[in-house]
């Protein structure tokens, strides 16, 4: 799925960089120039122009062929390293390191970038597409999720600097779902201690999803849970509150009809058959 955002971005940065170097024949696609061979090798880079060998790592990039495209865009930098075209292959050279899920390769390389570049005018972008690489290598939530928090400490870093931008809008967007990631972490636990009877652990990872995570998709099912834990502690009145603040919140839930069956004799149950949670997720959303 984040693949899509940079595709969608990647006609603009060609644009912007088409429009501050080269030929006008270039920019305009006529007027073949016979340097711009798709076929140079690194290896003859030191006698192709930085147009030439960028050009050609574009084309090697359209193509699919990765390595080759990284090839090339590390020559320009090489070979022609006060050129513009030096400091846009660097960019497009992580964008191939991610396009093919090399993500620490991505990162490193656009951390040098923003170092090295912090006013340029694609700065915006080379910030979100590190976030994307983090984003990338987020695990399920039944792992640890300190890669969940880096990632979303980067889309933030986009929220933060880039506030007005289409960048900042997707970064939101994914912010949300890592939120509703690591409550779902929370969760996981939260059952395991809950069928391990340790009623008190349980209760914490609950209530924390409850308290901090207030607005993903997993609060229903830590009120109902609170709710069963309360009632087999004996706590009957702890049980009705929560069941209360559910009912309010979610009256429509299959959460809540549970939680009022175990409270009221006779009261059914929503079903054995409990939507999974894609299906939870988009009744919630819709």
């Amino acid at each position: 799925m984040a693949h899509e955002m940079p595709r969608r971005f990647l006609p603009i940065l060609l644009v912007a960089f088409l429009a501050g170097c080269g030929s006008s024949s270039f920019r305009q696609g006529t007027g073949a120039d016979p340097s711009l061979n798709p076929n140079t090798a690194p290896a003859d880079a030191a006698e192709q122009s930085p147009e030439a060998l960028y050009a050609a790592g574009m084309q090697e990039l359209r193509n699919n062929r990765y390595q080759r495209a990284v090839d090339l865009f590390d020559a320009v930098e090489r070979e022609h390293p006060y050129s513009t075209w030096a400091t846009n292959a660097k960019l497009m050279a992580a964008y191939t390191e991610y396009h093919r899920n090399r993500y620490t390769e991505a990162i490193g390389a656009l951390d040098r970038f923003i170092l090295l570049h912090p006013a340029h005018r694609d700065i915006a972008y080379a910030y979100y597409l590190r976030a994307l690489a983090q984003y990338e290598q987020i695990n399920d939530s039944e792992r640890d999720q300190q890669q969940t928090i880096t990632a979303m400490a980067s889309l933030q870093e986009v929220v933060n600097r880039f506030p007005d931008t289409a960048y900042a809008r997707d970064a939101r967007l994914k912010i949300d779902l890592g939120r509703d990631h690591l409550a779902g972490r929370e969760m996981h636990v939260g059952r395991w201690y809950q069928r391990q009877g340790l009623m008190t652990a349980a209760i914490g990872r609950f209530r924390r999803v409850v308290e901090q995570y207030q607005t993903t998709n997993h609060v229903p099912e830590a009120l109902h849970r609170l709710t069963e834990i309360y009632l087999s502690l004996g706590l009957t009145e702890e049980a009705r509150t929560t069941a209360s603040v559910l009912g309010h919140n979610y009256p429509g839930s299959p959460w809540y009809q549970d939680s009022y069956a175990l409270l009221v004799e006779g009261a059914p149950r929503s079903g054995d058959e409990r939507p999974g949670f894609l299906t939870r997720s988009l009744n919630w959303l819709f």
